[in-house]
């Protein structure tokens, strides 16, 4: 492009151009068919960058290249830089190609400069931006459709490590801020080495499908599991083991890129002076502030080898709702491999005190999972770290999914609904969320995973000594945990001697309570979107039911109370229409079966229909619903149209080879 320049204009040019690459282009890290992107940086005021901008963009375009390009001063840049946080972390990551050193260095300078004094607000902008992206690209390491960029631990946040470097510390470099003492040589390590292989991984899923794609779908997790010859070892298969080391890798990541932004937070200077001046030391070498929990001198040193004092501090975090500082949290963490494998006594008091209250406890069981403690208390957890569930349903591997059930009831605490109402009666809510860790951890053995996880959760009742009582309750709930799922959605909940049956296997109102949220969290858990308000409805329609035969009443409420709310219910989907008398007498005379077990909104929608019907006119709907995978027939019709009509209409669905699960008729009185 510059051969094209008059002779005479080179040497200018090249004085006063520069052309910088920035994004992966500048780490030396863009993948295969990825966008390539340029900026000609120019000297304000030069008119002769015109003509070489076009037919250096035409020639790159001409290549095949996708080019993200652009003509800017250093002042344009890195005002843009400044309203943009994309913008600003693209030129970050900027190294010069062709054209004035001179020039560039300068850039980079007043870049640097500009980044550095607007420094929390970029800081909190970046981190916004990358939480926007986690969302949406998956907020979870552990993923079972990862996307190796974007999803949380991925390539995304080795280049937010970067970022927060350059704003906070001036490089970008992580050799240069561990020089600092910023960045362990460990965590360091840890980056180079995830970082190679995902940019390897990215490189060869790029390569294979000849186009840019990121996301590690199940075929590519088969194909690269045997392309880097993986073989079944210690009861996994191939590409089991392949997934564990990719989920080790990423782990890696996410974990050392939050502790990163952790100390880069000014807020964090601020929580030691706060907790300086207005802490409070408690027994043990810590130090309760009004902003996070630290530890004193005394407190790191038994942290360093003393598996009761992290058990200790995890438990005072809890009881007080309060972060633990992530300084202190790194010495645990730098400790934990170290620490004796059998846990005293007192360290497992502290971890069933834990369990008992739902404060911050989602957030400290997967900080005990991150560093390695939690599977000392519960064994199993090793063996179901990263491991990959292949079926439709669950977006999770197993350990990710139990501890994200137990987040999902402890967000039941909030919940002004009958669930929330259900968990907060609960008393010992230990053996809940215990169960809620233990419940799929049978998943990964040859026999069915109920009862592999029934002797997992044996071996735990002994393990934190539990008493015989709470040891039966917990190999109950983990044992029988998809009881009330199978009961509420497959079966035919009008069927009273099955909710008779249902009620004495679980013996006891305390229990039922348990087995319903255990239920709830559980499903919550298995991926997005998977709770809705209509498993929510049959599920505790099921609970109220049971709960009457247990004690005789529902929790808050008696049946009658109930089928009022839901006739209720039923009126308020009618709108308008309620006050007819129609409609009045029908919803005072529903069957109980049928109010109970069928969405109020789909009542109403059936006595609309009744109503429209004409004398002798029949109406049939077919609905396919998702939740359970099966087609629901609705016929309207009088009883008059012919005899024998519930026997006929069976006998014609099953002559087209249809195997009906449950039926029910259910008969209104006449107009």
């Amino acid at each position: 492009a510059v051969a094209d320049v008059p002779p005479a204009e080179q040497e200018a040019v090249r004085r006063e151009v520069a052309l910088v690459a920035h994004g992966g282009q500048g780490r030396r890290e863009v993948a295969p068919y990825s966008d390539v992107d340029l900026m000609i940086l120019r000297v304000d005021g030069s008119e002769r960058v015109g003509p070489l901008a076009e037919r250096l963009f035409r020639d790159v375009f001409d290549s095949g290249l996708v080019l993200g390009h652009s003509v800017r001063t250093t002042e344009e840049a890195c005002r843009l830089s400044g309203q943009d946080a994309q913008v600003c972390t693209s030129l970050i990551e900027s190294r010069l190609l062709a054209g004035s050193r001179e020039l560039f260095d300068g850039f980079q300078r007043q870049f640097t400069r500009r980044v550095r004094r607007r420094g929390s607000a970029l800081l909190a902008a970046i981190e916004r931006a990358r939480l926007e992206e986690r969302m949406k690209f998956g907020e979870t390491v552990y993923l079972l459709e990862p996307n190796v960029k974007r999803s949380r631990g991925g390539l995304r946040d080795i280049q937010f490590l970067r970022w927060i470097g350059l704003v906070r510390y001036g490089t970008p470099e992580p050799g240069e801020l561990q020089a600092m003492g910023v960045l362990s040589e460990a965590d360091r390590l840890a980056i180079q080495q995830a970082g190679e292989f995902l940019l390897w991984l990215r490189n060869e899923m790029h390569f294979h499908a000849g186009k840019p794609g990121d996301v590690l779908d199940r075929a590519e997790q088969l194909r690269i599991a045997q392309r880097l010859g993986y073989e079944p070892a210690a009861g996994l298969l191939p590409v089991e083991r392949f997934m564990r080391d990719y989920f080790r890798h990423t782990d890696q990541v996410s974990y050392v890129a939050e502790r990163f932004l952790a100390k880069a937070r000014s807020a964090r200077r601020l929580g030691r002076l706060a907790n300086r001046l207005f802490g409070i030391r408690v027994e043990g070498g810590f130090r309760v502030g009004p902003i996070q929990i630290t530890a004193t001198a005394e407190g790191r040193a038994r942290l360093a080898g003393d598996p009761t004092a992290v058990m200790q501090l995890v438990d005072l975090a809890n009881l007080h709702d309060k972060p633990i500082d992530p300084e202190t949290w790194e010495v645990v963490r730098r400790a934990s491999a170290g620490l004796p494998a059998e846990l005293p006594p007192a360290a497992q008091q502290h971890f069933l005190s834990l369990l008992k209250h739902p404060a911050r406890l989602g957030p400290l069981l997967r900080s005990l999972h991150e560093v390695g403690l939690l599977e000392r208390f519960i064994p199993a957890l090793a063996h179901a770290r990263g491991l990959l569930q292949f079926n439709q349903y669950h977006k999770y591997t197993v350990d990710e999914h139990s501890l994200r059930a137990v987040e999902r009831a402890t967000e039941f605490l909030a919940d002004s609904g009958p669930l929330g109402n259900i968990y907060r009666r609960i008393g010992d809510k230990h053996l809940l969320h215990l169960a809620l860790l233990i419940h799929d951890l049978g998943k990964g053995h040859p026999q069915d995973h109920c009862e592999a996880g029934l002797a997992i959760a044996e071996e735990a009742s002994r393990r934190l000594g539990l008493d015989a009582d709470e040891a039966e309750s917990l190999k109950f709930l983990v044992h029988r945990h998809l009881r009330m799922n199978h009961l509420a959605f497959r079966r035919d909940t009008s069927d009273e001697q099955l909710i008779v049956r249902f009620a004495v296997e679980v013996g006891s109102p305390e229990l039922l309570r348990k087995l319903c949220v255990l239920t709830a969290a559980d499903l919550g858990a298995v991926g997005p979107d998977t709770w809705t308000s209509w498993k929510a409805e049959v599920l505790l329609d099921l609970y109220q039911r049971a709960m009457q035969h247990l004690a005789g009443e529902s929790p808050g409420v008696d049946f009658e109370e109930h089928l009022q709310e839901r006739r209720e219910a039923v009126l308020a989907w009618l709108g308008p229409e309620q006050q007819e008398p129609w409609f009045l007498r029908r919803v005072e005379s529903l069957p109980t079966s049928y109010l109970c077990g069928t969405q109020t909104q789909q009542i109403a929608a059936d006595l609309r229909l009744l109503r429209s019907l004409a004398p002798g006119e029949v109406n049939a709907q077919a609905c396919y619903l998702p939740e359970t995978q099966t087609l629901q027939f609705t016929v309207a019709t009088s009883e008059d149209v012919t005899p024998g009509i519930f026997h006929k209409l069976t006998g014609a669905l099953t002559s087209q080879g249809l195997q009906i699960l449950s039926a029910q008729i259910n008969t209104l009185a006449d107009r």
